[in-house]
């Protein structure tokens, strides 16, 4: 199931990137520009970071796992190298990451897209908004095999709103680039990290970058869910301190011979059927306030949300959840930006630091539900060098789902 909701999920995320981001091409008198997305993962979502295996066992036993960090650095210029392209981010020794982590490219290195992965078959229903019932018109019913060939259905992101102060860094918008992970480096970061302190990046085709943090990571968000009599699914969360917005999705399958997905169903918390895109990614304050204003996203205020019995309904019997909390934003510069800057003010470098916390989860089965295992059937689930275990039952199905068993 796991690999199921992979595979659709890059499909569906190839999908829904079709939201407008400025052209931002760099010459050589540019301004060098430095990205670093701080994240903190709770629920199923620690597992695949810093948290690994230790937070699995300690979830699957009850003992909470605590969350785990990520950490996503991008340096782009558009000046060529001086000798070997080579860059450096020094970290405050409260991270736990050493000295410094390397930022480095190579193309193909550790990506994982659209273009290397096979299109499932199959149909994907699309429902939105919070609600016990899915109101008239729900669902849209995309078939994969069309949108292989690009037929995209109409006002698929007719709710879209254009966010102009959004910028990436990217190796086809630098002449020199450099990223963090980048597929070469097993380092993770802690899940007791701290960013307070100060940075520095040096590197060998971009002045040298340097910013002093006062703001960590964001606590994790926490999701309780419960069904229902209707078959809708409740979600209730702790509202997360700094938190500019939440947006929360809802996947699932059915699946035919080979354990292929042969119908998914997605869901999301924007009752104007916005799909993906920006949502998928950190947003600044000012992109999640007006996308808030265009209840797009939830406000800061919200801590609920109803997952129509529809959604239920029309897919399988585990249901994925992820509710994301988007947080505050540093920006900074070299000179610093004047309070009222001319038109042509241009720094030598400038860094943006953005902030987001994630939780992941099986709708109706907490973390610490999962955990009410003994030692030893927690020992059992442990994955082997050679092969995992079975998944048995209800907590298989989730294990399952976060690799655990097979």
């Amino acid at each position: 199931m796991k690999r199921s909701v992979f595979v659709a999920g890059v499909a569906l995320a190839a999908l829904t990137t079709g939201w407008a981001i400025p052209a931002m091409t760099q010459s050589a008198a540019s301004p060098a520009r430095y990205t670093m997305d701080a994240g903190t993962m709770s629920g199923m979502a620690a597992m695949g970071g810093g948290g690994g295996m230790a937070a699995a066992m300690a979830m699957m036993q009850g003992k909470g796992g605590g969350a785990a960090h990520e950490l996503h650095l991008k340096l782009g210029s558009g000046q060529a190298p001086t000798g070997t392209a080579k860059a450096d981010h020094f970290m405050p020794s409260g991270a736990g990451l050493g000295a410094s982590v390397p930022l480095t490219y190579t193309p193909g290195k550790g990506e994982i897209g659209p273009a290397g992965t096979a299109t499932p078959k199959g149909k994907l229903l699309l429902f939105w908004g919070c609600g016990e019932h899915a109101p008239p018109g729900q669902p849209v019913v995309i078939d994969f095999s069309k949108l292989a060939k690009g037929q995209v259905p109409p006002d698929l992101y007719a709710a879209a709103v254009n966010i102009p102060e959004e910028w990436r860094i990217m190796p086809s918008n630098s002449r020199t680039y450099g990223e963090w992970p980048n597929g070469l480096e097993t380092k993770a970061v802690p899940p007791k990290s701290s960013l307070i302190g100060a940075h520095r990046i040096a590197s060998t085709y971009a002045p040298e970058i340097s910013f002093s943090l006062d703001q960590d990571f964001m606590a994790p968000v926490e999701v309780k869910s419960s069904q229902m009599p209707s078959g809708a699914w409740d979600m209730r969360w702790q509202g997360v301190g700094g938190a500019t917005g939440y947006y929360a999705w809802v996947m699932s399958a059915k699946e035919g011979p080979g354990r292929e997905a042969s119908e998914m169903v997605w869901w999301t918390s924007s009752p104007n059927r916005a799909f993906g895109g920006p949502m998928w990614d950190w947003l600044s304050p000012a992109a999640a306030a007006k996308l808030v204003a265009a209840k797009t996203v939830m406000a800061p205020s919200q801590t609920s949300c109803t997952v129509p019995a529809e959604v239920q309904k029309a897919g399988g019997e585990m249901m994925m959840a992820n509710l994301s909390a988007f947080g505050p934003e540093r920006n900074f510069s070299f000179p610093p930006r004047p309070p009222k800057a001319a038109a042509g003010w241009k720094p030598d470098w400038i860094a943006r630091v953005r902030y987001r916390s994630t939780n992941m989860s099986v709708l109706g089965m907490e973390m610490p539900d999962m955990g009410q295992m003994s030692d030893s059937e927690a020992s059992e689930a442990a994955p082997k060098p050679a092969s995992k275990p079975k998944c048995k039952g209800l907590k298989g199905i989730a294990m399952r789902a976060a690799g655990l068993c097979e």
